[in-house]
This record gives C-alpha cells, sequence and structure tokens, in this order.
C-alpha cells in the first residue's frame, strides 16, 4: 500500500490508481497509468505503467509533482477482443489452459496470476484473425507445475474432438515449466494424430513490454493453420531476438533456461520448421506429414498412466537405498539418470554406495527400470565398459537417446497400457520419433 502521505498528494491532485497521470520527480518528467501499490517495497515508491508497457519505480519525495491527464479505471485489466469465426481460412482451435502466457502482473504481491479469460490475450494479437478462423475452449487455468497426468488426459480429449470436429491444428497455450513433459505425454497419448498440435507458452507475462507470448502465440497458430505436420510440439523463440520462432518434436525438446525467451531447445534432434515474423513458415528437417485421404478420422487417445513410476538421479555418494523406497511402495517403474553414458555406482569398494544389488531386487521383483543420461545430448549404451554390462545384465534397459523426462512419460504411459512384459520390450523402441539411430553435430550444437 502507497504510504499515508503520499494517499495525500493523490488526493490533493484528484488522483486514483488507474489514471493516465505525468509524475515530475528532479525535473524528469514521465507519463503513465497509476498501478497499484505492490506490498513489498517502500510506500513512498510510485509505481507507473509506461506506454511501452514497461513499469517503473519513482521516488516521490519533496517538491514532486502527479497531475492527472486521464482518468482511468481502479480495476487494471486487459481489453478483450471479440473471437468471430472468419470465413475461408483453416479453423483452429486454441486450448486455454493457463501458465504465464495467460497471465499478468499482481501489483499488490509483484508476482503474476493467471487470466481466466483468454480473449484479454488475444486482443494483442490482432494478426490471429488474419491467419486462421480461431475458436478457443477454456479448460482450466493452472501453472504448469501443478498439472498432473490428469490434465494430460484432459487436453488429449478435447484434441481429439477437435480433430473429429474438423479442425485444422489445435494450440494449447501452457506454462513452460513442464511444457515438454505435457508434450511428451500427448505424443504418446494420441494414436494416429494427423494434424499440427502446438504447444505454446511464455517466458514473461503477456502485460511486460518484453513478453514473447504474442510471437509466440502468432506463430503456433500459423503452423497450426497452414502446417502439414502431422506432430506434437512445441514452438517457442529461436533467440533472445523478437523475430523468429522454432516448432520441436514434442518428445525431442526440454526447457534449458529458467527465463530466457528462446529457452526451449531440441534435443538429439533439429527443429521441425522455422516461423519468421510470426507467419512465415519454412521447413528444416523431416516430420509425419498430414494424410489428407484420412484427414477427418479423430485419433484414438490411449491415455492410460501408471503413476507410479519415479525418476532416480544417480551421484556420487548416493544412497541406493532409495530404490528399495520405491520398491516397498509399489512403484512399477524407475527411469535412472546415470552418468555419462548411463552409468552408475555398481563396483565401488564402499558397499553402502552400491547400486546393483537394489538394482537386482527390483527388476527380479517386476519393476522396470530404464536407463538414461544426466549429460542431456548423446545417447546411453549397454555394452561399451564393464559397469555398463552389469547393470544391462541386471535387467536395466538402456533408452537409447531420449531425455529422462521423454523416458519417464513413455514408461507410465507403456505401464498404463500395456503388460511389463510388452513394456519391457517397447521401452527402447522409437514409437513416435523420441529415439533417433544417428545424432548429427549440427543436433548437438542446437
Amino acid at each position: 500500500m502507497y504510504s499515508d502521505s503520499l494517499r495525500e498528494e493523490f488526493r490533493k491532485a484528484g488522483v486514483k490508481e488507474g489514471d493516465t497521470v505525468r509524475v515530475t520527480i528532479d525535473g524528469l518528467s514521465l507519463e503513465g497509468e497509476l498501478m497499484p501499490k505492490p506490498e513489498i517495497g517502500s510506500g513512498s515508491t510510485l509505481i507507473l505503467k509506461l506506454k511501452n508497457g514497461y513499469n517503473v519505480g519513482m521516488i516521490y519525495g519533496k517538491g514532486s509533482k502527479i497531475e492527472r491527464l486521464k482518468t482511468g479505471s481502479s480495476d487494471i485489466s486487459f481489453p478483450k477482443a471479440s473471437i468471430k469465426p472468419s470465413k475461408g481460412l483453416p479453423r483452429v482451435l486454441i486450448l486455454y489452459t493457463g501458465g504465464t502466457i495467460g497471465s499478468r502482473v499482481d501489483y499488490k504481491t509483484g508476482g503474476v496470476y493467471m487470466l481466466t479469460k483468454p480473449e484479454e490475450l488475444l486482443h494483442s494479437v490482432p494478426e490471429i484473425s488474419e491467419v486462421a478462423s480461431i475458436d478457443v475452449k477454456h479448460l482450466f487455468s493452472i501453472a504448469s507445475e501443478d498439472i498432473t497426468y490428469i490434465e494430460w488426459q484432459q487436453i488429449a480429449k478435447a484434441i481429439a474432438e477437435a480433430a473429429k470436429d474438423g479442425y485444422h491444428g489445435v494450440v494449447v497455450t501452457i506454462g513452460t515449466d513442464t511444457m515438454h513433459y505435457t508434450s511428451s505425454a500427448l505424443s504418446f497419448m494420441l494414436k494416429g494424430i494427423n494434424m499440427p498440435v502446438v504447444l505454446t507458452g511464455a517466458q514473461r507475462s503477456s502485460d511486460r513490454g518484453s513478453s514473447d507470448a504474442f510471437l509466440n502465440l502468432l506463430s503456433a497458430v500459423s503452423i497450426a493453420a497452414k502446417s502439414d505436420a502431422a506432430e506434437v510440439g512445441i514452438c517457442m523463440h529461436r533467440s533472445s531476438s523478437d523475430n523468429e520462432c522454432i516448432f520441436i518434436r514434442g518428445t525431442k525438446v526440454r526447457k534449458m533456461h529458467t527465463s530466457r525467451r528462446d529457452a526451449f531447445r531440441p534435443i538429439n534432434d533439429s527443429p521441425l520448421l522455422l516461423v519468421k515474423n510470426g507467419t512465415e513458415i519454412e521447413k528444416l528437417s523431416d516430420y509425419r506429414t498430414v494424410n489428407e485421404k484420412v484427414r477427418a478420422p479423430a485419433p484414438s487417445v490411449k491415455g492410460g498412466f501408471e503413476k507410479k513410476v519415479a525418476i532416480v538421479k544417480l551421484y556420487p555418494n548416493s544412497d541406493p537405498g532409495v530404490i528399495g523406497y520405491y520398491v516397498d511402495k509399489g512403484y512399477k517403474g524407475i527411469i535412472l539418470e546415470g552418468t555419462g553414458l548411463g552409468h552408475g555406482p555398481v563396483s565401488t569398494d564402499h558397499k553402502e554406495f552400491l547400486w546393483l544389488p537394489a538394482i537386482e531386487k527390483a527388476v527380479k521383483d517386476g519393476v522396470v527400470v530404464g536407463m538414461t543420461s544426466q549429460c542431456i545430448y548423446g545417447r546411453v549404451h549397454p555394452s561399451v565398459y564393464r559397469n555398463l554390462r552389469l547393470l544391462s545384465n541386471a535387467g536395466v534397459i538402456f533408452c537409447e537417446d531420449m531425455t529422462p523426462e521423454t523416458a519417464y512419460v513413455k514408461l507410465a504411459w507403456l505401464l498404463g497400457n500395456y503388460t511389463p512384459a510388452e513394456t519391457r520390450e517397447m521401452l527402447p523402441e522409437n514409437l513416435v520419433g523420441e529415439i533417433k539411430s544417428r545424432i548429427l553435430y549440427r543436433e548437438f550444437m542446437n
């Protein structure tokens, strides 16, 4: 809350939060919208939203002046777009689920919160109406870290319904932190997908001047409307510049930075598509294409998911007892994040750090154990070194070049839909592009 003395200055000037004002401090004048005061910080710091979208804090003291230029609303909200179908353009459904792309600043806490009306986001991207005939379905408004397999199932069913209804493509707006888990899950759950399914989000909320939300959304809609890719993938910024986005296969992507706009990178793969300026699409590598002869049928949703699957990281001095913990809890599958080519402490002289007996027991008890690497790039291998062969002989399944996240989702999905014996056979097989037999040098540099 603003200090009593500053609120008295507002009263004298006839100013309230939401008004457009001019503030003069030490000879410097700035114009903008007077924002509510965050709970943190000094009560004498005035918060102003400039025309360029950035917020500034100004210490209001003796000799400062504030003038009202335009009366505003105390409700700091976004204008809404009226969504009208456009004749002659491809139909695209936007599934709105929350995340930073659908958020704005909460000026009381200084954080962000989810919008509940996707039309508020679309208002700032009028170009979309020239690309596709848009419909919006609001599934839920939650942060991606709160999403579970239950929400993945809901999204998959909504996409299948959209395909049945004749949409050319679907865009899913979602939070970025676990977006690559969701894209993997949808890739496996949507059997026979014959349309582009594009997940997109934002690293910065849509009311910030540096937001990536609008280019990401426009690019995603362009792919859904105009691309012939029969793939699930993620569309986000290619670089920190605001001019290009890339479309990355949903099982070969990872969030590689906490805040950069180009956080999402292809792993052991190349981007599928490049989108310039939001609308110009260029093919970068091979992908499954839409079969126009069977365009109408919807994909089947194979949405089973075994929730008792874990990811376990192997590291120096790590306790193998964690394996026994999961076995005792009734877990059906474990993905190990090994070092290098898929190593773990299996030959150490110190028994308290020896993982091999615990792993052997887990496999004998019926747990499906898969091995991935912490290295991110490259692949695991079951026989280059003796310790690798020991793990392989114990029944550990080496997951080729899959990321730990994709391997986790795949294992849980397999166990939710197939028998353990079938799961062991299918885990190292390429089902939806999650495994590549050869990794090119440029795919490491991406």
